[in-house]
């Protein structure tokens, strides 16, 4: 937790870095370490619904974007359909991301993003078959499960090897409501872990936490450097999970209205979350904003945001 002395001097200090902007790679490590910044170092995305195209093509479109709305961090989206090989489940997506490193050029970090292997059980059959196997024969859905795992981890793995500076784990079903806690527990955590695990040592792992009525209190120990979430879904404050993670916190700008956010309410957005998150912060949406946001909506957060 932070004392009211470090914050404030945190926050005395900005001014003086202003007058030497930081790089975005130093904006976000600070940020990792809570240390003082220029300014808060933020991200957004959106999908490309690219997923038919080749790997270039997706990494243009990343690298299009992080360029236009000037991000200091780079999180690249992923939805290729998930694939045959066990050792490469991904190929496209790997190209992508070796693209990406070499265009960026050491300017920028970027996270790879990968669906937990429950989802991708859903995404390669449906979600009503998964379900009722889970119930039918829980077994071949462990060993199911066991085998995504692997696979993505390998994909973690190939992941880090192209430049990424760590995986941006989306877990969506540990939700009050989709699974109980000790089904999510039994039928999803091993295997969140072990896709995980395929990135350890990784600089910037994070834990997306997907939905509205999450068992939040499962993920404050895990081995990730920060937890993502949204605050507009879930009505959870910031304030309330420093009650309990001293990590990394990422987020603070409502995903879900915000194409009709006011320039004023990105700022007071912003401020809580500066707030509340304290130094250990990157500001984000909460999840991913509309596909079809308009750009000048995207560029009015970059205004709000500078000191």
């Amino acid at each position: 937790m932070y004392t009211r002395r470090q914050f404030v001097s945190a926050l005395c200090a900005a001014p003086v870095l202003a007058a030497a902007r930081l790089s975005k790679i130093d904006r976000v490590r600070r940020a990792l370490e809570g240390r003082e910044v220029d300014r808060p170092p933020y991200t957004y995305w959106y999908h490309f619904l690219d997923d038919k195209q080749p790997g270039e093509r997706h990494a243009a479109s990343t690298l299009e974007f992080a360029r236009k709305f000037d991000t200091d961090l780079v999180k690249v989206m992923s939805d290729y359909p998930f694939g045959e090989d066990p050792a490469n489940p991904f190929p496209q997506q790997i190209r992508a991301l070796e693209v990406i490193a070499r265009e960026l050029k050491g300017k920028a970090l970027f996270v790879e993003t990968i669906f937990q292997p429950f989802n991708q059980a859903e995404k390669t059959s449906s979600p009503e078959k998964v379900k009722e196997l889970l119930r039918s024969n829980p077994q071949a859905l462990l060993d199911r499960l066991e085998k995504i795992g692997r696979a993505e981890a390998n994909h973690a793995r190939l992941a880090l090897q192209a430049g990424a500076s760590g995986i941006f784990l989306a877990i969506s079903n540990a939700n009050d409501g989709y699974l109980t806690r000790e089904q999510y527990q039994k039928f999803s955590e091993p295997f969140d872990r072990m896709a995980l695990d395929g990135a350890k040592g990784a600089e910037l792992n994070i834990l997306h936490l997907h939905g509205d009525k999450f068992y939040l209190d499962l993920f404050y120990n895990w081995p990730a450097r920060a937890i993502q979430y949204s605050v507009a879904a879930t009505g959870v404050s910031f304030r309330k999970v420093r009650q309990h993670y001293s990590g990394v916190l990422m987020g603070g700008i409502d995903e879900i209205h915000f194409k009709e956010l006011t320039a004023e309410q990105m700022r007071e957005q912003i401020r809580v979350a500066r707030v509340e998150a304290g130094p250990k912060w990157i500001l984000s949406s909460g999840c991913s904003v509309p596909n079809d946001t308009p750009d000048a909506q995207l560029l009015a957060l970059n205004k709000a945001l500078q000191p």
